[in-house]
């Protein structure tokens, strides 16, 4: 958790941000960027495709790590993964920002991870069928 100063320097805020880690690598996870990337955000967003080598990682992540599961960095550094991730995102996102409101429910972000964790167990298998189907 990151403490805020007692009392902040005065001078202009930077806006907010968020940052989307996804594995470039994916035909999935590009499908899926390249929605995310033509909608209208109501924070700024930078894509950052942490397959490609010459990538910076968040610190303390490794880039196993981050091509396993969906992550996101907030402006301030923190990290989030998995449903919390996509929560974050879809709260930036005019028209997702319904699905963001319904992880607020109690129970919802855990039932939300469940279904991405059996997502990702077959996701190897739909990434060989899409990987097929691209060649062909």
């Amino acid at each position: 958790m990151v403490n805020a100063a007692p009392h902040p320097e005065p001078g202009p805020v930077a806006p907010a941000s968020l940052t989307v880690l996804y594995d470039g690598a994916c035909p999935l996870c590009r499908a899926e960027i390249g929605v995310y990337r033509g909608l209208p955000s109501a924070t700024p967003l930078c894509f950052a495709d942490v397959s490609a080598p010459g990538q910076a990682l968040p610190e303390g992540l490794s880039r196993e790590q981050l091509l396993a599961r969906f992550h996101v960095q907030h402006g301030d550094g923190r990290v989030e993964s998995g449903a919390r991730a996509f929560l974050a995102l879809w709260a930036t996102l005019p028209g997702w920002r319904w699905l963001a409101r319904l992880g607020r429910v109690p129970g919802a972000p855990s039932l939300m991870e469940g279904l991405y964790r059996l997502f990702l167990v077959f996701r190897p298998a739909l990434q060989r069928v899409v990987r097929r189907g691209s060649r062909g």
